[in-house]
């Protein structure tokens, strides 16, 4: 528990109010209610008065609250809470810390004004030598609010409470390096260095970047000592691997905001900010900017469609100069349960490169599965395979569509999502993995990119696990094998011709070249297994090639 006054000055208190002020307002709602009636409670803000009442009761040392933007976190925070807090314990050293000082200082002069405007209802008088908004003190007392950007210093300034809010400010910050060990310097070199033995401290933030304050604050607990509260606007926990909602909602259910936000509202900012950013400052899952499977600059775009309007199909696409095309499905239908996604996929293959055409990706009853299935088998009338992962809801869609829609393929894994995802790494890396520019794409593109980003750190991997299964099929267990191996052949022997190119220039022996794999005839016949097998292989060997290795 934060430390009290000796009981001198608590009986003080008592005459000139305070004590009547912590039974007043039990809750910092209750103080912000009283100061402001037309502050709203929300299930979020109650869950935060929670853990701000834990960190007062010495159940919590250190604190990361992470919540959309505008939902009010800040003036619970940074406003009502240390006022609150002064009310219990006036001899309370509070520091305030924001991307800047200013930031910061109109938190400070927020407290000062809430408490000069209401001395009777917190107790409290600000010292009269010492009430500038960055700087203030208690009268009579020690207690008082600092307020220092992440640039500032606290030299001299011992703190009980140190409250960090939104250290960046944007998207520029948050992607420069330089500004993230600024921030964290900060935290090292001056806050942590003068928090007093039994101090606290909140960090309260919209994430920006997976390397932010909190990432590294989460990353190097040792000491298992941060709380993190995540709230996303959408609740997207999966029951299915223990996952819970902090606040008990469904997956799929909108926060309930304080700015009157509705469901619709929330759908339409997640349409104009971007996926990236609706999951980093929404959702408080920034990906990375490289995954450590499928990288980012691995994927190749492209602009021009390989659609155009079927001729006698009004609602279907025809698709030219292709060898091949099919359909990749990830089945998990919607109930309390489970918060995963049905995706569907359209994939095209030329030669030794896989373009996506279409994709959905939705949450869906089995009924509603069926009847999305359906209708995009009858978008894209030429995917003559369905491929359908054989197991547990992908089941019953084969057993009920078998015998109504040709070309299900029941497709049964035998590895690990990471394995059969690593497994055609090679291909992505290789830059035969293609996805339609957003000026023409029929989906976003982005969801795809950010969940592979994250991969297999990230809460869903629905349309990871689809597209393995597409490019393993198209180009590693079918008849784009060949292909592919023809092309990892190529792209080896241009290696090593560049390689004793750069010998010979360079005045080094020669270098033996390995020998070239055996060619096949044509039509020569090769065991199915067989041919996986030297397509993997050869993946694998391009996959070196790839990385020097």
């Amino acid at each position: 528990m934060l430390a009290i006054a000796d009981p001198l000055a608590l009986a003080a208190d008592r005459l000139e109010g305070r004590s009547a002020a912590t039974e007043r307002y039990p809750t910092p709602h209750d103080l912000a209610r009283a100061l402001d009636p037309r502050v709203v409670r929300t299930p979020a803000l109650a869950l935060l008065d929670q853990n701000l009442i834990d960190v007062a009761e010495g159940r919590c040392k250190r604190l990361i609250w992470t919540m959309p933007p505008q939902e009010g976190k800040s003036q619970r925070v940074s406003r009502t809470f240390p006022a609150w807090l002064l009310a219990r314990n006036p001899d309370l050293r509070i520091a305030i810390a924001s991307y800047e000082t200013n930031t910061a200082r109109r938190w400070g002069r927020a407290i000062r004004n809430d408490i000069q405007a209401n001395p009777d209802k917190l107790g409290l008088r600000v010292r009269r030598d010492t009430r500038s908004a960055q700087e203030w003190q208690i009268q009579d007392h020690a207690g008082g609010v600092y307020s220092v950007g992440v640039q500032g210093a606290l030299t001299g300034r011992p703190v009980d409470v140190l409250i960090i809010d939104d250290p960046i400010k944007d998207r520029a910050q948050a992607e420069s390096l330089t500004y993230r060990e600024r921030v964290w310097d900060f935290w090292t070199d001056t806050a942590r260095t003068r928090l007093a033995p039994d101090a606290v401290v909140i960090v309260v933030l919209t994430r920006w970047h997976e390397d932010d304050l909190a990432g590294r604050l989460l990353g190097q607990d040792v000491r298992r000592e941060w709380r993190h509260v995540n709230i996303p606007a959408e609740a997207d926990h999966d029951p299915e691997k223990g996952q819970t909602d902090p606040l008990d909602r469904e997956p799929g259910e909108f926060l309930l905001s304080a700015r009157g936000r509705t469901d619709q509202d929330w759908r339409d900012t997640r349409h104009d900010v971007g996926t990236r950013t609706w999951i980093s400052l929404y959702q408080g899952r920034p990906s990375p900017e490289s995954g450590n499977v499928w990288k980012r600059q691995w994927w190749r775009r492209y602009s021009t469609p390989l659609w155009s309007q079927h001729p006698t199909q009004p609602d279907a696409y025809q698709v030219r100069d292709v060898d091949q095309i099919i359909m990749s499905w990830d089945m998990t239908f919607k109930d309390t349960k489970s918060s995963d996604f049905v995706v569907g996929q359209v994939w095209a293959r030329k030669g030794a490169d896989a373009f996506l055409l279409d994709q959905i990706r939705k949450r869906l009853t089995f009924t509603d599965t069926l009847t999305a299935f359906q209708a995009l088998v009858a978008r894209w009338p030429q995917a003559t395979g369905k491929l359908v992962e054989d197991k547990a809801n992908g089941t019953a869609v084969i057993n009920t569509l078998k015998t109504k829609i040709p070309g299900i393929l029941a497709v049964t894994p035998t590895e690990s999502k990471y394995a059969r995802a690593n497994a055609v790494s090679p291909i992505i890396e290789a830059g035969n993995a293609h996805l339609p520019d957003k000026t023409i794409a029929l989906f976003d593109t982005d969801e795809l990119i950010e969940e592979a980003a994250s991969f297999p750190n990230s809460t869903h991997d629905d349309q990871v696990d689809a597209t393995s299964q597409a490019l393993a099929h198209l180009l590693l267990d079918s008849t784009g094998a060949m292909a592919w191996i023809n092309y990892a052949r190529r792209q080896a022997a241009a290696n090593a011709a560049a390689a004793a190119a750069a010998a010979e220039a360079g005045g080094e022996p020669d270098q033996p070249e390995p020998d070239a794999p055996p060619s096949l005839p044509p039509d020569a016949p090769e065991d199915p297994a067989a041919a996986r097998k030297r397509a993997r292989d050869a993946a694998q060997r391009q996959q070196n090639n790839l990385r020097g290795g």
